[in-house]
C-alpha cells in the first residue's frame, strides 16, 4: 500500500507579493490622515508598514495619536475612494500567476496571508480570478499582525501541513520573521516593500529576484 505524500504549502503574503498596491495604500492612507487633521506620512514611511494589521501600522506611523480611530478613518477613506473611483487597479507581479499555475500543477497547496481585511483580499483574488487555487486565506479580521505566527498556524491546521513542508513567501520582514516564529521556511521576494538585504536580516533562508525564481527555490 502507497502512503499517501506529504501536503506541501505555500502561503503568499498579498500586497507586495502578489499584487503592487502600494498607490492605493498610499492614497487611502492620506485621506485618512487628512480626516484626522494630520499631517499624512511621507509615502515611504506608508510601503515601510504594508503587511501590518491596521491598527499596528498606525501605531508605528503615528504613536500618539488613537490608532483605532486612524485605522477606522482608513477603512472608511479606502472605501469611499474604491466606491468614487478614485483607485487604481492593483495590477499583478509580472510572473505571478504562472508560478501560482505551476505550483499548483505541481501538487502544492497555495494560501495567502496577508494584513488585508477579509474583504480587500476577496476582492483582489476574483479581480484576478485567482480564488480558485488557495485553498485558505488568513487576514488580518481573524488574527493578529503579522509578525505574529497566528496567521501560519492557522494555515497549517486547515491544511494539515507540517511547519517543515510549509513555506511563506513575502517581500517584508514582517512576513519572514512570521515565517521564523512559526517554525517554516521564509522565502524572501525582491519586488516588494522591503529590501532583500532587510528580508535576509529577518531570516530569509533565501530571497526570490523574479516570480519565475521561486518554484526551484521551493523544490
Amino acid at each position: 500500500m502507497s502512503s499517501t505524500p506529504p501536503i506541501r504549502l505555500a502561503v503568499f503574503d498579498c500586497d507586495g507579493t502578489l499584487v503592487d498596491s502600494q498607490a492605493n495604500i498610499c492614497r487611502a492612507m492620506e485621506a485618512a490622515f487628512q480626516q484626522s487633521a494630520l499631517d499624512p506620512p511621507p509615502r515611504a514611511d506608508t510601503r515601510r508598514i504594508v503587511g501590518l494589521s491596521l491598527v499596528e501600522a498606525m501605531r508605528v506611523l503615528r504613536p500618539d495619536a488613537d490608532h483605532h480611530r486612524l485605522a477606522a478613518d482608513y477603512k472608511q477613506a479606502f472605501h469611499r475612494l474604491r466606491t468614487d473611483g478614485g483607485l487604481d487597479d492593483e495590477p499583478l507581479f509580472d510572473g505571478i500567476v504562472d508560478v501560482i499555475e505551476r505550483l499548483s500543477d505541481d501538487g502544492w497547496t497555495l494560501g495567502v496571508a496577508t494584513g488585508k481585511s477579509d474583504r480587500g483580499l476577496a476582492h483582489v483574488l476574483s479581480h484576478h480570478g485567482l480564488e480558485r487555487y488557495f485553498a485558505t486565506l488568513q487576514t488580518a479580521d481573524r488574527h493578529p499582525s503579522k509578525p505574529d505566527p497566528a496567521m501560519l498556524h492557522a494555515a497549517m491546521a486547515e491544511t494539515g501541513a507540517m511547519p517543515h513542508m510549509t513555506a511563506m513567501i513575502g517581500d517584508t520582514s514582517f512576513d519572514m520573521a512570521m515565517a521564523r516564529a512559526a517554525g517554516t521556511r521564509a522565502v524572501g521576494v525582491a519586488w516588494g516593500y522591503h529590501a532583500p538585504a532587510e528580508l535576509i536580516a529577518a531570516g530569509a533562508n533565501v530571497v526570490a529576484d523574479h516570480a519565475r525564481d521561486l518554484p526551484a527555490l521551493l523544490a
